[in-house]
Formats: structure tokens, C-alpha cells, sequence
């Protein structure tokens, strides 16, 4: 194990005539394997053995979520810290990228190195925009040429992008902690050796502090990823504290090369702040919308959901996937006439298809009556009657009785839904999707570097 014992040093003062870097990486995945964050944790290994100081736990940003041609969770990781020569911290970035990077199968890598804190305010606005929309390569070497950042990429460089936004994202609204435990190489692509009952008692005694670990309708542990890639598990909480906590109890048979503690902004919902437009809704934007229920909500081909709505900027088709679960209620709980506000992202408009938003949340702003008007029953026999047409009475087919000054009777049918937020069940969460119970919170305290942040 490294100690960790040392301080960030004093970003004003520049301790030791040290400059102040920040490198950041993406795109070092593949389906087949590999990930970015594995990478970033050799990187901090190699750099604390230099004597390397840490002014912050790596950043961990996540990027709009519908980009079609993105590999896994779409992460960037961006490393703060001070050296004396950050040239030779960006070559050593730029060799691990290349020696473990799957170049060739399917990663296109980019590696950017920034000495300018903080970021200049384009730079900041193209990683918001990132979270939300689709931004191309050329911009982001456009800007890193415009303000002398230094970057180098592979392939089709696809990851300078990731690696931009991830320098530009500060995490000043809200932000969470996520430990990622990495396994031995030996063990990758076999099963992951993890006690399941472990995580469930820990899921339960820890929460609130920690979110997304375990699936109580399905009883699925949520914290271990299914592919061959080097990561053992994930623990998402609020605290780096809470999620070093969280990892001491769950019980491991398995070899582990050790963990690292990332500040993300996962369950922030950040990627869902922008406004959608139902008058320009271009494919892959994330967002939200206020609007009015215009028809009943409709279960389709295979248990999806699907939903129509308007405002004054236009109308819009919702969805509600099956992987929902019981979302999906919720929505078809709602009527024309509700006042409500869709969270999600748009599907690409196709030949049979129109483009469609794909409901991450949903909040009830305002639910309308629901009523009805129906026949009258008869006052002889008790069953419904049928009309005889406008203004000519009801009649009754089972009596023969004809009752030409019966009125439909109005009727009030309860609303098994409240005004509030709804969203699907932790197993089918993105993971920027904003937890219900972290709506509730007030403004957080972040510790700085605890001692055992890295292991």
C-alpha cells in the first residue's frame, strides 16, 4: 500500500515552485474491456510513488448519456495535483493511455493536459454543453488551440472531447463520491467474486449515504458490472467517507489490486438541466419540458409505455420502457388535462417511427379531476339504461321503460397518483439520474482528502 499522508499544498502559493495540472482522459474503453477509470487509477499510482501531490480526488464526469456511439457509462477522469515538471506527468498520461487503451477495438483515446486554473469560461461552457447535447471533435481542438491547451489523441480522437469536458466540469453545484475497486488481471472476464448478501445488509444501513447498490423489487446487487472490463465493483454515496465504509463491509472472494475514490457528478442529474424545445427536438439532447397530457397513456409491444403531450412550442411522443417497472404505472396513472414535467432524452426520429423522448423522471406538477359522466340507472330494475338519443331521455332494454327526463349522472373517479417527482426503480437508472432521496438534500460539506482515498 502508498501512504497517504501528505496535503494538497497551498494552491496560492505554489509550495516548492510546483505548477498547478490538471490531465484528463477518455475513451480508453471497448466493449471487449478496459476502462478509463482502470487507467486512471494506474496513473495516480505511478504519480503518488513520484511524490506527486493530489489537490482533489479525481473527477469522475459523466457525458450525455444518449451519445449512440459511446461504449459504457460515457466517463471522462480528469486528475488535479502539482508537480515540477508536468511535462513528464503528460508523457507518462499518454503512455499508459497507449500501453492499456484498447486502440483498435473500438477506443479512441485523447489525453489533455491544462495548467490553467481555473478553466477559461469556454471551456467551462463546452462541458456543459456535453452533458446535454452533441459536441463534435473539431470544437474541442478548436478551443484547446485558441487557449494553448495541450492534448494529444488516437484513432479517430473521439476522447478529446470526453477529456475536455471532463477539465471544464467543476462540480461546484453538486457532486457525489463514487470507490471503484479494480481486480487482479487474472480475474478479469471471469465472474466476480462478491458476497451478495454483504452488499444488501450494507445497502440497507447505510443508505441514505449511499445510493444505487442494491435493487430491493428485484433483489439484484447493482454495484458489479456484468462486462470483462478491470473494474471488481462501484459504491456511489455522498461522502468519500460513507462509500470507504460501505466497501470495509462488503465481504470479497476474490483477489483485489486495489480501489480509488472518484468525486463524480453521478446521481446529479446534471445532464437533464437543459431545456427541450418541442419545436427543435434533435436526436441524442437531453433535457427537460413542462406540458399538458393531451391523450390516455397507451401500453405497447412489449410492455412499453407511451405518451402524449403538448405545450405552446408543440407536441411531443414519451415513452416509458419496460425496464421501468413500475414507472411505467405512474404513467399510465396520468390523464389528458395533467399538468406535468418530463425529464429524459430523444430518441432518433426514423422511417416508422417519430422522435421519441425517453422518460428518465417525472414530475406531477398538478393532477386534474377525473370525471365522467355516464347513464343514469332505472329506477325500476336498477340496471344502466341507454340513450335515446339527444335530448329524447334514456330507455331502459331491460324493463322496456323510457324515462324522458333522466340526465347522465356525473362520477368522480379517485386518482391513485400525488403531485410529486417519480422515477424508475435503481436498476434501470442512468448514472446521472438524480436518486429520489437526494431531492431532499441541502447543501453538502465535502471532506478533503481523506487518508485512505487511494489503496
Amino acid at each position: 500500500m502508498i501512504a497517504l499522508k501528505d496535503s494538497p499544498s497551498n494552491p496560492e502559493t505554489g509550495m516548492d515552485n510546483k505548477t498547478l495540472v490538471v490531465i484528463a482522459i477518455d475513451d480508453t474503453d471497448s466493449k471487449n474491456g478496459m476502462c478509463t477509470t482502470y487507467i486512471a487509477y494506474l496513473l495516480v499510482e505511478q504519480f503518488l510513488r513520484k511524490g506527486i501531490s493530489f489537490e482533489d480526488y479525481p473527477i469522475l464526469i459523466r457525458l450525455n448519456p444518449n451519445i449512440p456511439w459511446k461504449t459504457r457509462g460515457n466517463g471522462a477522469v480528469s486528475l488535479k495535483f502539482r508537480t515540477k515538471d508536468p511535462e513528464k506527468a503528460y508523457e507518462d498520461a499518454c503512455m499508459l493511455v497507449s500501453k492499456y487503451s484498447e486502440l483498435g477495438k473500438q477506443a479512441n483515446p485523447g489525453v489533455v493536459m491544462s495548467t490553467i486554473s481555473p478553466p477559461n469560461i469556454e471551456i467551462i461552457n463546452f462541458a456543459e454543453t456535453a452533458l446535454s447535447e452533441v459536441v463534435s471533435r473539431r470544437e474541442a481542438i478548436s478551443l484547446m488551440k485558441k487557449h494553448n491547451i495541450q492534448y494529444r489523441g488516437w484513432g479517430k480522437q473521439r476522447g478529446l472531447i470526453g477529456a475536455l469536458a471532463a477539465i471544464g466540469n467543476l462540480l461546484h453545484n453538486d457532486a457525489t463520491f463514487e470507490l471503484l475497486a479494480f481486480r487482479s488481471k487474472e480475474n478479469w472476464g471471469h465472474q466476480r467474486a462478491v458476497d451478495n448478501e454483504s452488499v444488501k445488509k450494507m445497502s440497507r444501513e447505510i443508505y441514505p449515504d449511499t445510493f444505487n447498490c442494491y435493487d430491493e423489487e428485484k433483489k439484484r446487487v447493482l454495484i458489479t458490472p456484468r462486462g470483462p472490463d478491470p473494474v471488481l465493483l462501484g459504491i456511489r454515496g455522498e461522502y468519500p467517507e460513507k462509500v470507504l465504509q460501505a466497501y470495509r463491509m462488503i465481504k470479497i472472494d476474490e483477489a483485489v489490486k486495489g480501489y480509488l475514490i472518484f468525486k463524480t457528478n453521478q446521481g446529479t442529474g446534471a445532464h437533464l438541466k437543459s431545456k427541450l424545445d418541442l419545436s427543435d427536438l434533435k436526436a441524442y439532447r437531453t433535457g427537460h419540458f413542462e406540458c399538458t397530457v393531451i391523450e390516455p397513456p397507451k401500453t405497447g409491444i412489449g410492455g412499453h409505455v407511451y405518451l402524449k403531450v403538448k405545450n405552446k412550442e408543440g407536441y411531443a411522443n414519451c415513452a416509458a420502457y419496460e425496464p421501468t417497472g413500475r414507472f411505467r404505472k405512474t404513467v399510465l396513472s396520468l390523464i389528458p388535462g395533467d399538468s406535468i414535467e418530463i425529464a429524459g432524452s430523444v430518441r432518433k426520429r426514423t422511417s416508422k417511427h417519430p422522435a421519441t423522448i425517453n422518460m428518465e423522471s417525472l414530475l406531477i406538477k398538478k393532477i386534474t379531476d377525473d370525471i365522467r359522466f355516464v347513464n343514469p340507472d332505472c329506477n325500476i330494475c336498477g340496471k344502466r339504461m341507454s340513450s335515446k338519443g339527444q335530448s329524447q331521455g334514456f330507455h331502459c332494454d331491460f324493463c322496456n321503460k323510457t324515462d324522458r327526463k333522466a340526465e347522465k349522472v356525473k362520477f368522480e373517479n379517485p386518482r391513485t397518483i400525488q403531485v410529486g417527482i417519480y422515477i424508475p426503480p435503481p436498476r434501470a437508472q442512468r448514472h446521472l439520474t438524480k436518486p429520489k432521496q437526494r431531492y431532499l438534500l441541502k447543501h453538502k460539506i465535502y471532506s478533503p482528502l481523506i487518508e485512505h482515498w487511494f489503496n
